[in-house]
């Protein structure tokens, strides 16, 4: 069983920063692909970023490659988001997740084993 806390949200303008950050309970978590989702008001949840267990490899929605930066430190059991240049579109809730599976994570997300409650990330203009 693996619990996820994210923290680090919160109001921004429009070109600011944030990282968000996700911790991990659990002795297994450097076995876990983790990964980063969105959800802003009256849309579905969509796909943000994912890193493998190692961190060897990472993958990005497209509205976001370039701006955002998904990292791992595995011996603190936290995953981080920054995000640079952000925009009034980015504004969503903003989850943590994790999976066994790298390839669940980005494409079968509705499998995915494990959630965060979210942390909120509000883009003024």
């Amino acid at each position: 069983q693996v619990q996820l806390v994210e923290s680090g949200g919160g109001l921004v303008q429009a070109g600011g920063s944030l990282r968000l950050s996700c911790a991990a309970s659990g002795r297994t978590f450097s076995s876990y692909a983790m990964g980063w989702f969105r959800q802003a008001p009256g849309k579905e949840r969509e796909f943000v970023a994912a890193i493998s267990w190692s961190g060897g490899r990472t993958y990005y929605l497209d509205s976001v490659e370039g701006r955002f930066t998904i990292s791992r430190d595995n011996a603190k059991n936290t995953v981080y988001l920054q995000m640079n240049s952000l925009k009034p579109e980015d504004t969503a809730v903003y989850y943590c997740a994790a999976d066994d599976d790298f390839h669940t994570i980005v494409v079968v997300t509705t499998r995915v084993r494990y959630w965060g409650k979210g942390t909120l990330v509000t883009v003024s203009s």
